[in-house]
């Protein structure tokens, strides 16, 4: 499956002001710029957040940049007044849906099964379809998806939220699950951490495949 390069995306008015937030808040979270202009610069800027950093100094800098785009205030109120409910979870997934595929590219959402507090499973749409996730295609680097978009964001959501979320990227096909209602499991227990590098995409790939060296420092 195709999908359109950043520099070919129709962007609506509200894709260029959400491009323009993320790469002002990663600048200032990084303490750096980018020359490059629009979606580009937003990878720009990822890649320099990897520089000099390991595993967890990445994932701390890119939760910095999600906690600057929400009042600190707003994120408790959310935590504090509204459960992880099943139609919470479903707006919540349908929100996501509609306002980042700018980000992720083209999804759509689909149902799941998740494990409600009474211990009984039970199907809802919360779930989410990245069908190719353009963040990690142009950057081609399996350590950013991990370190700066997986990690950070199952566990923004989970501690800032109080929403469950599990992200299962597909490194064959480039494509991803977003769960919101399925605790995320530890990442040495899941088939990313033995992932080695995109061998057509990454400069760290070798001939005998070897796990990113950016996901277990």
């Amino acid at each position: 499956m195709e999908t359109a390069s950043p520099d070919e995306y129709d962007y609506s008015p509200l894709d260029r002001f959400l491009i323009w937030l993320f790469t002002r808040k990663m600048a200032q979270a990084v303490g750096g710029d980018t020359p490059l202009p629009g979606y580009p610069g937003l990878v720009d800027l990822s890649k320099q957040v990897m520089q000099g950093r390991d595993a967890q100094g990445q994932q701390a800098v890119i939760g910095k940049m999600m906690r600057s785009l929400i009042p600190s205030a707003v994120l408790l109120l959310i935590r504090t007044l509204i459960p992880p409910s099943r139609l919470i979870l479903e707006w919540n997934a349908w929100f996501a849906n509609r306002m980042f595929e700018w980000l992720v590219g083209p999804c759509e959402l689909q149902e799941i099964e998740v494990i409600g507090a009474d211990g009984q499973v039970r199907t809802q749409r919360s779930g989410i379809s990245i069908k190719k996730c353009r963040y990690l295609e142009e950057s081609g680097c399996v350590g950013m998806c991990i370190n700066m978009c997986k990690l950070p964001t199952q566990e923004f959501f989970a501690q800032e939220f109080g929403f469950p979320l599990r992200m299962t990227p597909n490194f064959e096909d480039l494509s991803c699950e977003m769960n919101f209602g399925q605790v995320a499991l530890p990442l040495e227990t899941e088939s990313a951490y033995h992932q080695p590098c995109l061998a057509t995409h990454c400069d760290l790939a070798t001939p005998k495949p070897i796990p990113c060296p950016q996901v277990r420092q």
